[in-house]
C-alpha cells in the first residue's frame, strides 16, 4: 500500500491513478518514492508515471545489483568493527558548530531549502536554493558533491564548483551551500 500525496488516503501500490481523489500517480525513477512535480523530494531523482517506472524494474530485473548502491543506512551493521571492508560506505559529515548544523551524508540526497533529507536546516535560508546539491558516493573516487544548478552556487575550499560535475571531497574539507559553510569530516 502507498500513500497518495495529494489526498493522504491508503491505495494498492500498482495504482497509476488515485482511487480517491483521481491524482495521477508519478514515482521517482532512482528511488521509486510516489511523490508529486518533477523531481523527487527524497533523493532529487526524475519522476516518472507508474507504466515508466514498471517498464524500468521489468528492464533491471536481469541485471544484479551492486554492492555499492546502498544507502548508508543499509551498512551501519557491517561497519561495526569493520573499517575499509569492501562495500562499507565511511561515514560523511558535513557540520558548522555556529550555525548547529550537522548533516550526516546518505547516497544521492539532496540538500536543499525545499527537498532532501535535510531540508529542515535550510528551509528559512533564502539563498540556499530548493534543490541546492547532492551528496554521491562512489566506490572509486569516495564521497563526491554536485551542485544541482542553484542560483548561489556551492564551493569547494572557497572555490566555486560547476553544475553537474561531481567533486570529491575529503576530510578537512570547506564545502559552502550560498552563504554557509561547513566543515568535511570523513571517517
Amino acid at each position: 500500500m502507498i500513500i497518495c500525496p495529494n489526498c493522504k488516503e491508503e491505495i494498492e501500490d500498482v495504482s497509476h491513478y488515485c482511487d480517491q481523489c483521481g491524482q495521477e500517480l508519478v514515482y521517482c525513477g532512482s528511488c521509486g518514492r510516489v511523490g508529486m512535480g518533477r523531481r523527487c523530494t527524497y533523493c532529487g531523482g526524475l519522476m516518472i508515471n507508474a507504466e515508466e517506472l514498471a517498464e524500468k524494474r521489468n528492464s533491471a530485473t536481469s541485471v544484479t545489483q551492486s554492492p555499492f548502491s546502498f544507502s548508508n543506512r543499509e551498512f551501519v551493521s557491517q561497519r561495526e568493527g569493520q573499517p575499509g571492508a569492501p562495500g562499507v560506505v565511511p561515514t560523511l559529515t558535513l557540520y558548522n558548530s555556529s550555525l548547529d548544523i550537522r548533516i550526516v551524508g546518505v547516497n544521492g540526497a539532496i540538500i536543499g531549502r525545499r527537498q532532501g533529507p535535510y531540508s529542515q536546516m535550510f528551509a528559512n535560508n533564502m539563498y540556499v536554493s530548493g534543490v541546492h546539491a547532492q551528496l554521491v558516493y562512489k566506490p572509486d573516487t569516495g564521497w563526491c558533491i554536485i551542485d544541482k544548478h542553484s542560483s548561489n552556487g556551492t564551493k569547494l575550499n572557497q572555490r566555486d564548483i560547476l553544475p553537474d560535475v561531481p567533486m570529491t571531497i575529503k576530510s578537512g574539507d570547506i564545502v559552502t551551500l550560498a552563504n554557509v559553510s561547513m566543515q568535511v569530516s570523513i571517517s
